[in-house]
This record gives structure tokens, C-alpha cells and sequence, in this order.
């Protein structure tokens, strides 16, 4: 076989598509290839999250995100002591600030239960202060299922895998786009071509770009969300034991802003969720024109605009001011003064929004002839991501 031929292509060398290579290359000996644009694998949705292992609290019994992110989780958690990768279960408390956020805490428990959850405990007052010495709060959710991890390491450990079981993986390497017709599949790359008897797309940020690419009409369009990141002073760290969250607005794929201890060290504030002009828009001066025309063409932007302007301009208002962070995480550590955290990174969320205006909530994964395109894959996918990746590999394999 040719060292240009591969049965399958996976495009996108983030922790999905580094999941689903290794995933396949385990369950059968095939020739497979992982192409990333970048010049590193995890290099944008992946290596700019808060590398919180989600328990799985918050999404819809029965859903993909529940059911992977139940399985995933565990499964992350002894694929990283397997790999002597630094992780720990060290749990969460989301917290309800107000009386009004309290019937929320409630059905995030039933919500929680309800996906297989067990250990969780509502807190008093005065319970969350003996967890949380510094935290505000009526009442709080104490979740010990949730971890944290540093998942760049994971996708390394997963390149190390993929690599010994004989795949390739081509860094550097943008996917232009399809040339000819017909199977096998000639890739056309910044690299060359590639060709392949199935693709399977795991472009994140660019995914229905790709998709349409591949001939395939994916009807959402990924939207950009910047989700942006302060850092507790040093001095401050003791402040937050471990994670603390507020409770979420049920209208939003989004869980607002809260504090994580991250594993190797230091104490992150955030994200908030402010509209990005480019969808590897981690500054708020990145703009791209042709990414904001791809934006304004689709009916469901201006859909989703109209019902949620109000929530897209406070988080702008937020993001360009300090004062305003700071007085969001002063619900929940009222200690919490603009002297007392510094500005971080930015992650970018690929978030799929359909022409209904609507925000998915849940992961989305479309089949085509002889491809598999998966068009929503926010939080919880890093979570979620071995579990993912079987399932992606097991769908490869049943079509191939």
C-alpha cells in the first residue's frame, strides 16, 4: 500500500479524532491517518479548556452527551492511572446563590441521579462553607465524581498509541478539500494528496466547512463562542479548594462562570461565552471576514440573535471589563477583588447552531457515503472522548 494510501483519514488531530485513530487501530490492523492543520495535535478546543473530567451532571437523561460522558469519565479516569497521567477525582459543589437558584440545585440532582451519578449530596450553608470555607451560597450540590486533568497529556498519550499500532499522523497538514469523484477518496491537502477509502471528520472549529467540502450539507453552522480566563493571584489560590461552580441558566449550552484548580497548579476563573469574529478567535482583536460572512449568511445567526441579544451583549460588556468578571465570581467568593486575579488564556468553543436559531445541546454525528462527520462536540467531548471514539471507531467499522 502506498505511504499517500490509508483505508482510513481522520481530519482533525484533536482528542476526538486522536480518540477515534486509536480506537480503530485497536479494535482492527487497518492503515490509518490522522491529519491536523496545526503544527501540534491539541492545539485549539482541546489545549484551551479547563481540563475539568465532567461527571455528567447537567445533560438530558438518555442523551449522547449523558451516555458518553457517563462511560467516558471512568473510563478517562483509569486510562490516565493506566499511563501515569497526573489527574485527580477531587470533585465539585455547585452552588445556588439566590432562593430563586435553589429549585434548579434540585433538578440538577434528579438530573444527575437520573444519569448514574452517586454520591451527590445537597449542602447547607453551612455544610458548603466546611467544604468551601470562602464560597457564598444559600445552598450547594456536592458532586464527587468530577476530576481534573491536563488533556494535552491525554492526546499525547493517545499519539504514543496511535503511533506504536503502526498510524500515521501528519501535523501541518490543512484539508483543502476533495479531488475527483468516487471512492477510494482523494484528500487534497496542504501536504499533498492523501487517499483513503472512508474519512472521518473531527475538524472542531472547521467541521461544517469540511463536511461541505465532502459534499455533504451538515444544516448547522459552527458558531464561535470565546471563553475567556482569569487567574488567581498566588496569594489567593487558598481561596478555592478544589472546583465551584454556579448554577447554570437552563437556556444555555454554557455553565457560567467558576473557579478551577487546575492539576498542575494554580486556580483559573472562568470562561464567560462572548461571540467571537473569528473562529480561531482567541483575542478579542482576531477578526476574520470571511468567517463573519459565513456567520451573517445563515437565517439561524440572525434567529438566534434576536432571542438571546440581551444575553450576547452582557457577555461582551463582561469580556472588555474587568469589573464586571470579577463581580460575577463575587457570587460565589465575595473575597474576590480585581487586584486578586490576572488575565490568562482563551479557549474558543465550537458550538453547532441550527437554522431554527437554536444552540445544540447535544453531540451531533452525521453519516455519509463511506464518511462520518461529527458536527457537535463541546464540553463534555474531552470528557467523553474514549468513549466517543469507540463508538465512532465501532461505526467505521460496521460501514467499511
Amino acid at each position: 500500500m502506498s505511504a499517500h494510501r490509508f483505508d482510513a483519514v481522520i481530519i482533525g488531530g484533536g482528542i476526538v479524532g486522536t480518540a477515534v485513530a486509536r480506537s480503530l487501530l485497536a479494535l482492527r490492523p487497518l492503515k490509518v491517518c490522522v491529519i491536523e492543520a496545526e503544527r501540534e495535535l491539541a492545539f485549539h478546543q482541546t489545549g484551551h479548556n479547563s481540563g475539568v473530567i465532567h461527571s455528567g451532571l447537567y445533560y438530558k437523561p438518555g442523551s449522547a452527551k449523558a451516555k458518553n460522558c457517563a462511560d467516558g469519565r471512568e473510563r478517562m479516569y483509569e486510562y490516565c492511572a493506566e499511563h501515569g497521567i497526573r489527574h485527580e477525582r477531587c470533585g465539585k459543589v455547585v452552588v445556588a446563590a439566590t432562593p430563586e437558584e435553589i429549585p434548579m440545585l434540585r433538578t440538577l440532582e434528579e438530573r444527575g441521579t437520573a444519569n448514574g451519578l452517586t454520591g451527590l449530596r445537597r449542602l447547607s450553608k453551612e455544610e458548603l462553607r466546611e467544604h468551601e470555607p470562602h464560597v457564598a451560597g444559600l445552598e450547594g450540590l456536592l458532586v464527587p465524581q468530577t476530576g481534573i486533568v491536563h488533556y494535552p497529556d491525554v492526546v499525547r498519550s493517545y499519539a504514543r498509541e496511535i503511533e506504536a499500532a503502526g498510524g500515521v499522523i501528519r501535523t501541518g497538514t490543512r484539508f483543502l478539500g476533495l479531488g475527483g469523484a468516487g471512492r477510494p477518496f482523494t484528500l487534497l491537502t496542504t501536504g499533498g494528496e492523501v487517499t483513503a477509502s472512508f474519512i472521518v471528520n473531527c475538524a472542531g472549529l472547521r467541521c461544517d466547512e469540511v463536511a461541505r467540502a465532502c459534499g455533504v450539507e451538515p444544516d448547522v453552522r459552527i458558531i464561535p463562542f470565546r471563553g475567556e480566563y482569569y487567574e488567581l493571584a498566588e496569594e489567593k489560590r487558598h481561596l478555592v479548594r478544589n472546583l465551584i461552580y454556579p448554577v447554570p441558566d437552563p437556556r444555555y449550552p454554557f455553565l457560567g462562570v467558576h473557579f478551577t484548580r487546575m492539576v498542575h497548579g494554580g486556580v483559573e476563573a472562568g470562561p464567560n461565552a462572548v461571540l467571537a469574529w473569528k473562529r480561531e478567535g482567541y483575542a478579542k482583536s482576531d477578526v476574520s471576514l470571511r468567517d463573519l460572512t459565513v456567520m451573517a449568511s445563515f437565517p439561524g445567526f440572525w434567529r438566534m440573535a434576536r432571542q438571546h441579544y440581551r444575553m450576547g451583549i452582557a457577555e461582551m460588556r463582561r469580556s472588555y471589563s474587568k469589573r464586571l468578571f470579577v463581580r460575577a465570581l463575587q457570587k460565589l467568593v465575595p473575597e474576590i477583588t480585581e487586584r486578586d486575579v490576572v488575565p490568562s488564556g482563551a479557549g474558543v468553543r465550537a458550538q453547532a447552531l441550527d437554522r431554527s436559531g437554536k444552540l445544540l445541546d447535544d453531540f451531533s454525528i452525521r453519516e455519509g457515503d463511506h464518511m462520518i462527520h461529527v458536527l457537535n462536540a463541546p464540553s463534555p467531548a474531552a470528557t467523553s472522548s474514549l468513549s466517543i471514539g469507540r463508538t465512532v471507531a465501532r461505526m467505521v467499522l460496521d460501514r467499511f
